[in-house]
């Protein structure tokens, strides 16, 4: 956090190979900072830091509007089609305490597509990634972006219906992170208004966590 009149939060997004990744970082900083696109295998191969500008309209501190920058550390997918799980591991891990080891790390955004189901080996594997990397703590700093909302909305589904016939393992992992959860459509630009409810939703669970934040001074 900079000065009073300015928030920084700081954001990394994981999750499998095409799940929306590199587009949920871009709709959440308004920008195109990160390669997405439609391939056979990973596109992202390291990680990569965006910043977003100035945004105001968000935060009120002591009675004043304060702008909000954000900040979010695009990573490599796990499973990998080209990187083991070591080479993601490691190259995520150097890349938060390089970016975020002075500040800390406010939320992990664990990526899942809501028009795929989530099977029980997928769920095991990336919350073993994700408690490598995090510590013990790893539920109180994640959340989960469910990308393609759309399209299980353009099949019928209300996020109250959607949520009601999800897998036994999607609900398991929504209870084990506190129902921290947000479902984002995957149009190629967001708009304005559909991105600040997404980042007041964020906000929203970084005040529940008092603002605390993770692997702050890391120097792994």
């Amino acid at each position: 956090m900079a000065d009073s009149n300015e928030m920084t939060i700081n954001l990394v997004v994981l999750g499998k190979t095409q799940t929306g990744k590199s587009a949920a970082g871009n709709s959440l900083l308004g920008s195109s900072d990160f390669e997405s696109r439609l391939s056979p295998s990973s596109v992202t191969t390291c990680c990569s830091l965006g910043r977003s500008g100035r945004i105001l309209g968000l935060i009120r501190r002591n009675g004043c509007e304060s702008a909000l920058r954000v900040r979010v550390l695009d990573t490599p997918s796990y499973p990998h089609t080209a990187l083991s799980k070591e080479q993601v591991r490691d190259t995520v891990r150097a890349a938060l305490a390089h970016h975020f080891g002075e500040e800390g790390l406010h939320l992990a955004l664990l990526v899942l597509r809501a028009d795929l189901p989530l099977c029980p080996d997928e769920s095991d594997d990336i919350v073993q990634l994700i408690q490598e990397l995090l510590g013990p703590t790893w539920k109180d700093f994640t959340a989960v972006l469910l990308t393609h909302a759309d399209k299980a909305e353009e099949a019928g589904y209300s996020e109250e219906a959607y949520l009601h016939s999800a897998s036994s393992t999607l609900l398991s992992l929504l209870s084990s992170v506190q129902h921290k959860y947000i479902f984002l459509d995957n149009h190629n630009s967001i708009i304005k208004e559909e991105r600040n409810i997404v980042l007041t939703k964020l906000l929203n669970f970084i005040r529940k966590n008092n603002y605390q934040v993770l692997l702050k001074h890391s120097k792994e």
